[in-house]
């Protein structure tokens, strides 16, 4: 209790620069332990969170405020590293096996939540957690040199189609939790405004980005405050919609894609987004977990945890299998697929954080704490396997 008291009372400077020294260690001490970085900052979100030490409040408005813009800035980046050219080149592949990597994780997820005893809503959003991927493995596929192999050129299209599908699902579901099921014309309503919404993120507002851009974007300066600018924007019209802004930050990503690619405005924004602000997120997303809770789910709800665990590496493997198959993919090649589908970073812990703070007008959240930490468990495990195998898959494919 000395700890916490003291720990407390820290005036603010001293909590920003244990904060900084803490970000600037991490990422060395993951490489140790060999755990991704996401893991580390988890980590330290709970240790100098409300459970344990209480360095940071848990309420704390500034650093609700950097996790926000962080959460924002990581759906951002998924946007905008989005190869659009590669996609155009093999969009059908790419589609098919968006659909098959998106529909057997959502119907497992769906599944899941329906046998642990969550409502229909909850398990569909459950379904859409696992639907998406995180190309976390990528940066290894670029070390090998085969970012333009076609198989793996089909994995990142298609990564286009689930995390946009997932947001949406997202979207409908909260939407649902907060006001109550709608009938079959106000669901048609709010597709059909998703429907703009998206045309106005992709068309007017990629447009509009161009033109800003080779107008006002002469400089670093102007283009860094371009699409910081373009984040909020695209933020903004998703609130405005009720719906959730890292929709609108992804898809503000996608609208200026090509405008940004390759200029040193996309790389300082890259490395203050990557340093600070999404760092910021990850350790607050630790101040939601309870290290009580967190044992008592692993220990009582094991066989949850398991079969989320579980059935999204299953069913996303199988999707590699069939499309792989179909397409007369090697046995490696198709390995390849589905070992950079599994990791569950960005968008999966960006919308269980969503679905956890969304509130009906009971009080009650869209999944629970629960649910919460078998997410938290799935992002480790698949962040950590996933690149592993993407790195056998990878010596094997490029041996001949």
């Amino acid at each position: 209790m000395e700890i916490d008291a003291a720990a407390i009372h820290l005036p603010p400077m001293a909590r920003f620069a244990i904060v900084m020294f803490l970000i600037l260690a991490t990422p060395y001490a993951a490489r140790r332990l060999r755990i991704p970085a996401v893991v580390g900052y988890i980590l330290v979100g709970i240790l100098i969170g409300p459970h344990v030490l209480s360095v940071l409040p848990g309420n704390s408005k500034v650093a609700d405020f950097f996790a926000e813009l962080g959460k924002l800035l990581l759906m951002f980046f998924v946007g905008l590293e989005i190869d659009m050219q590669q996609f155009r080149e093999h969009r059908h592949k790419s589609l098919v096996f968006g659909l098959a990597t998106f529909a057997l994780p959502m119907a497992a997820g769906v599944a899941v939540g329906l046998v642990f005893g969550y409502p229909m809503l909850s398990s569909i959003l459950i379904g859409s957690l696992l639907a998406s991927h995180t190309l976390i493995a990528y940066p290894l596929v670029m070390q090998a040199g085969l970012a333009r192999h076609l198989p793996v050129t089909v994995t990142v299209g298609a990564t286009i189609l689930t995390d946009t599908l997932s947001l949406l699902v997202l979207a409908v579901c909260v939407t649902t939790h907060k006001a109550g099921f709608m009938s079959p014309m106000a669901l048609g309503v709010q597709l059909a405004e998703l429907a703009l919404f998206i045309f106005i993120m992709v068309i007017v507002l990629g447009r509009t980005g161009r033109w800003l851009f080779a107008r006002f974007g002469r400089t670093d300066e102007a283009s860094f405050a371009l699409m910081l600018g373009i984040v909020g924007v695209g933020a903004a019209l998703a609130e405005a919609l009720q719906l959730e802004g890292i929709l609108g930050a992804f898809l503000a990503g996608i609208a200026v894609n090509e405008a940004v690619r390759d200029t040193p405005a996309k790389e300082r924004i890259e490395f203050l987004g990557n340093a600070f602000f999404i760092p910021c997120f990850f350790i607050v997303t630790g101040f939601l977990i309870d290290l009580k809770v967190f044992a008592a789910t692993l220990s009582t709800q094991a066989a949850l945890v398991v079969a989320i665990v579980a059935g999204l590496m299953a069913a996303k493997w199988i999707a590699a299998e069939l499309v792989g198959r179909a397409w007369k993919f090697s046995a490696n090649d198709r390995g390849l697929m589905g070992s950079l589908t599994f990791p569950q970073v960005a968008a999966t812990l960006a919308t269980a954080i969503v679905g956890y703070e969304a509130l009906n007008a009971a009080g009650q959240r869209l999944i629970d704490e629960r649910m919460l930490n078998a997410v938290l468990v799935l992002v480790i495990v698949t962040s950590v396997v996933g690149p592993i195998l993407t790195a056998r898959y990878l010596r094997k494919v490029a041996k001949p």
